[in-house]
C-alpha cells in the first residue's frame, strides 16, 4: 500500500482517471457464478418493481441484474468512461456525477452502494451517507461495502480507499439520519488489483 496523506475532497481524479482508462478491460473482468449473499439479502429486502438507485454503478453488471428482476433502476457513476459502458446495457442512461452530486428525495426504495463508496473520502462519509439517507423512501434499504485497512490511502493501482473501521461507519450512519435497523457483516476477498483485503458489508433500513 502506498499511502497518500492528501485526502481528495470531493472526488479523486487519480481514481476516477484509472476507471476511465481502464473502464474497457474492468468491463471485462470475470464475474462470480453467483451473486454474493449481501445481494441476495438486499432484493429480498425490496418491494416488487422497486425504484433502485446503483450508486457508483461501474459497468452496470448490478443495475442490468436488478432490471432483469423487474425493478426501475437508476444507476449513477463518477466515470465517463464506466457509463458509457453500463448505459449500454441498460434501458436509460447512466448519469454522470460524483456521489456528493445525489440530489434526489425520498425516490428509491434501495440504493446499492457495492464497491463504489469505499472511494470516497473518509471525512465525507457522514455527509455521503445523509444524502442517500435523503434519497431513500421511509423503509428504504441502503447497501454499502467498503475494504478494511490500517489507515486510508491508495493501492498499488493508484486508486484511493478509505479503509473505515465498523465504528467510524456506525458514526457516519448516526450522524446521517434515523435507521430502524442497521446488519453488519465481515469477510475476505480478492479486489480488482488482485489483492485480498477485509471487507464490512451492511444493509440499514431507513427509519419510517
Amino acid at each position: 500500500m502506498n499511502k497518500d496523506q492528501s485526502t481528495p475532497q470531493l472526488s479523486d481524479a487519480g481514481t476516477l482517471s484509472f476507471y476511465d482508462r481502464e473502464a474497457e478491460t474492468y468491463a471485462a473482468k470475470q464475474r462470480p457464478a453467483e451473486m454474493p449473499a449481501s445481494f441476495e439479502r438486499f432484493v429480498k429486502a425490496l418491494p416488487n418493481s422497486a425504484a433502485v438507485l446503483d450508486l457508483g454503478s461501474g459497468d452496470g453488471y448490478y443495475a442490468a441484474v436488478f432490471e432483469q428482476l423487474g425493478h426501475d433502476v437508476t444507476a449513477l457513476d463518477g466515470s465517463s468512461g464506466l457509463a458509457a459502458i453500463a448505459s449500454r446495457r441498460l434501458s436509460r442512461p447512466v448519469r454522470v456525477a460524483r456521489f456528493d452530486e445525489l440530489d434526489d428525495f425520498e425516490a428509491f426504495d434501495g440504493v446499492w452502494a457495492h464497491a463504489s463508496l469505499l472511494h470516497a473520502p473518509l471525512g465525507a462519509l457522514p455527509h455521503l451517507f445523509h444524502l442517500v439517507h435523503r434519497s431513500l423512501r421511509p423503509g428504504g434499504v441502503f447497501h454499502a461495502s467498503f475494504k478494511t485497512g490500517p489507515d486510508e490511502g491508495r493501492d498499488r493501482l493508484g486508486r484511493y480507499y478509505n479503509f473505515p473501521a465498523q465504528e467510524t461507519i456506525e458514526m457516519a450512519l448516526g450522524e446521517a439520519g434515523t435507521w430502524s435497523d442497521i446488519a453488519y457483516e465481515t469477510g475476505e476477498g480478492h479486489g480488482y488489483d488482485g489483492v485480498s483485503t477485509g471487507w464490512i458489508i451492511f444493509l440499514a433500513r431507513k427509519d419510517t
